[in-house]
């Protein structure tokens, strides 16, 4: 027979004086796992190894034990590394700037020493049961994060982009993908490509504003040797290149209007006519064409053709920008700083308190493209070892911050929907975990404007 589990809470005491390790272990053996530190590199080792629930956190430590400036770094570190553990402090110097200093940088609870190891264990229990409840919301949190291609987020935002995609990557129809500049259109036609069953086909990527319009038929279709002065050989073009893959037309709407019914023929029958050439091609490519215009608008007024809207928009794609996308913005900042070091051979970098925060309130013009950029620019330039909002050139002018009302309300959505997805949507358990009834939590799903599956 296998070994039962042990599901008791694991406690890491903290203590360079045995004596008090014994005690704690006579008091916490029965209800805990328990292991035993007494000097940083000990914690740091355990903290990896053990991966405790709960930290009881003796502030003076060897190399100055009289002091608590070794307690107070490990405790940074700690929640660092680990940011569910939770953290009590206990401390010999009763100094009341270490206790704030302490709650500040993220302990639990606070305790001078002698003891009483009553309310202590009081203390601890409470301390694991809410290691418990955002240990849940931190997997729910991570469940709902989805990466497809180079895509990630958990926003439900993007959420409906991945779910389109995965729809419609296995057909065969031409789909428009709308959106701001910087947004991540073409790596939205990427994934459909490499969820296709042509994703060992090339993918061929054409920015059609990019194109002189003197040249964008033979770029586009190709030419045979002699159609013109200087073609001396024969030219494929770029949707022969996508043949038995898939072919992206960028910013669409900047195709010139004269060579429109040319790709409406080919979306049509799948043949194309090389410039010069006399027979009809076939090539087997799927257009996905993505736009930054309201192609709708465009064809009221002329500038693009009707039928061709209608048979490159099988299916519209439409790709939010960053500014409703909140809940990713910390994911992808993080995604970008930890590129950028990689790429840039810096160091272990974090973000500075309220950084990610105030990322998160800007208004982001620029979209995803103007977030990686200011990412990896400050990845280069912060001098320390955390990146700061003039790394960023981000001044306090550049962020929008909500009211105390709106900041209220967002926290509160955002907990009661990590609560709810932890607990499966089910409304009696999530209510008991908040310590709300049933009829409290269904009225403030109400009141947020939360929507249950």
């Amino acid at each position: 027979m296998g070994q039962e589990t042990d599901s008791r809470p694991r406690l890491l005491i903290v203590d360079d004086d045995e004596a008090i390790r014994n005690q704690m272990k006579w008091a916490f053996a029965a209800d805990y796992q328990l292991a035993f530190a007494w000097d940083a590199p000990s914690v740091l080792e355990r903290l990896d190894a053990f991966e405790p629930a709960v930290v009881a956190l003796d502030l003076g430590l060897p190399p100055d034990p009289r002091n608590a400036g070794e307690g107070l770094k490990l405790l940074r570190e700690i929640r660092k590394r680990r940011p569910t553990t939770q953290v009590i402090v206990i401390t010999g110097n009763p100094d009341k700037e270490n206790a704030l200093k302490a709650i500040d940088f993220g302990a639990n609870d606070f305790y001078s020493k002698p003891v009483d190891l009553d309310e202590l264990e009081v203390s601890v229990r409470r301390a694991a049961h809410i290691h418990t409840l955002e240990a849940d919301l931190a997997r729910a949190r991570a469940d709902r994060t989805t990466a497809m291609g180079r895509m990630i987020g958990q926003s439900r935002a993007m959420g409906q982009v991945f779910q389109i995609i995965r729809r419609v990557a296995p057909t065969e129809e031409p789909v428009l993908i709308t959106g701001e500049s910087g947004t991540g259109k073409e790596l939205v036609a990427r994934a459909i490509h490499q969820g296709s069953l042509r994703a060992t086909g090339p993918f061929v990527p054409v920015n059609c504003g990019a194109i002189p319009e003197s040249l964008f038929e033979g770029e586009l279709f190709g030419h045979e040797a002699g159609a013109f002065t200087d073609a001396k050989r024969r030219q494929l073009g770029l949707i022969e290149q996508a043949q038995g893959g898939t072919l992206f037309l960028d910013e669409i709407g900047e195709m010139p209007l004269s060579l429109q019914p040319k790709l409406l023929r080919f979306l049509q029958s799948g043949t194309i006519q090389r410039l010069g050439g006399r027979g009809e091609i076939k090539v087997d490519a799927r257009i996905v064409s993505a736009t930054n215009c309201n192609l709708a608008d465009m064809v009221a007024t002329g500038r693009f053709r009707e039928d061709l809207y209608y048979r490159v928009r099988v299916v519209e794609i439409a790709v939010p920008p960053l500014a409703r996308r909140k809940d990713d913005v910390a994911l992808l900042a993080s995604h970008f700083m930890r590129q950028a070091e990689s790429q840039s051979g810096r160091g272990h970098l974090s973000f500075a308190e309220g950084v990610l925060d105030a990322l998160a309130q800007y208004a982001w013009p620029g979209n995803v493209r103007e977030l990686e950029n200011r990412i990896r620019s400050a990845v280069v330039m912060a001098e320390g070892d955390a990146i700061t909002l003039k790394d960023l050139h981000l001044a306090g002018e550049d962020l929008r911050l909500p009211s105390l009302r709106e900041a209220r309300e967002a926290a509160e959505r955002g907990h009661i929907e990590m609560a709810l997805s932890a607990y499966n949507y089910n409304i009696t358990h999530t209510a008991r975990a908040l310590d709300v009834s049933r009829p409290t939590l269904h009225a403030l799903i109400h009141k947020l404007g939360i929507t249950l599956p």
